[in-house]
């Protein structure tokens, strides 16, 4: 009971800080369209976000490194802890973490190298200035895990290989989504509100992969992922509206969530090659790594006043 609650609030926090991004697009779309479309979205957005895309990808993922499980055998393994199925599952987590580990560790490095931002540390404005150098590290990170990952299984080499080719088809839709959000919340968009809408709705799906991969980190039980994305995808709705004024005041709340990214990237990682760390160790990181960027955003605000 004890793993079991400490694994959810490490979920709920993760969900929260991981779709900053996505919290933030949305609110800014949302200011252009009218009161009945915002309701609209936040009723029928939740059930899209919680009981579609985050109630579904888990069975998903779980059943493509496991696809020699019908659709009833998988449902017994997430409902019946049945020990045959739940052993034959373990035997897969390392195809399961490593394709996840190294997408979430592309996507932070993606950040740290590319994206523009708030710089927390000087280090962060010495790499941005070598945007470059992403594509070597990225490539080089990549070719090193798959030569590991061929000494132990060739299956995980497959794993590395797709986890590379999920973050390069999500960052690409994504440095879209960036450009089209300019124009959406621009006076000239020619977008109906349900143009608008429905293009939000695939975002947020899009968004959701981030939380999804990253929450077996934490876990492979099925159960405590969706109650801790479920909850965590709730408080985010819950900001968009109420408390997005607050957020966007923290300045390097993004840069706690892409540290606490990668840092989770590489644990699934390391976990794929052999190495075994106790259950409240990913949930600590991601509790750290918010904890920290929220004291310096709340320090610059304290001195801004000043």
């Amino acid at each position: 009971m004890l793993s079991a609650i400490v694994v959810i609030f490490g979920l709920i926090i993760f969900e929260v800080v991981s779709s900053i991004d996505n919290a933030i697009v949305n609110a800014h779309v949302l200011k252009t369209l009218p009161e009945k479309y915002r309701k609209f979205f936040l009723l029928w957005g939740m059930i899209l976000a919680v009981f579609v895309v985050r109630g579904v990808l888990p069975f998903l993922i779980v059943w493509m490194v496991n696809p020699a499980l019908s659709l009833g055998e998988l449902w017994k393994f997430t409902f019946s802890n049945d020990p045959m199925i739940t052993e034959y599952v373990e035997k897969s987590k390392p195809l399961l973490l490593l394709g996840g580990g190294i997408y979430l560790f592309l996507v932070a490095l993606s950040w740290l190298f590319l994206e523009e931002k708030k710089y927390a540390f000087l280090v962060e404005h010495f790499i941005h200035k070598r945007s470059a150098w992403f594509y070597a590290i990225s490539s080089i990170f990549i070719t090193v895990i798959i030569y590991l990952a061929l000494k132990i299984n060739p299956m995980l080499a497959l794993s590395a290989s797709i986890g590379s080719t999920m973050f390069f088809i999500t960052d690409g839709f994504k440095k879209n989504a960036e450009e089209k959000e300019k124009e959406l919340v621009s006076k000239t968009s020619t977008m109906s509100a349900w143009s608008k809408l429905l293009y939000l709705e695939v975002l947020d799906a899009s968004f959701s992969i981030d939380g999804v991969i990253g929450a077996f980190a934490f876990t492979i039980s099925v159960p405590l992922i969706l109650i801790g994305n479920g909850i965590g995808a709730f408080v985010v709705r819950e900001f968009t509206i109420r408390g997005m004024d607050v957020i966007t005041k923290y300045a390097y709340l993004k840069n706690g969530a892409m540290y606490s990214i990668g840092m989770l990237g590489m644990i699934m990682v390391l976990e794929s090659l052999g190495q075994h760390y106790p259950f409240w160790f990913a949930p600590l990181n991601t509790v750290l790594f918010l904890g920290i960027f929220l004291y310096l955003s709340h320090r610059e605000l304290q001195l801004a006043k000043a």
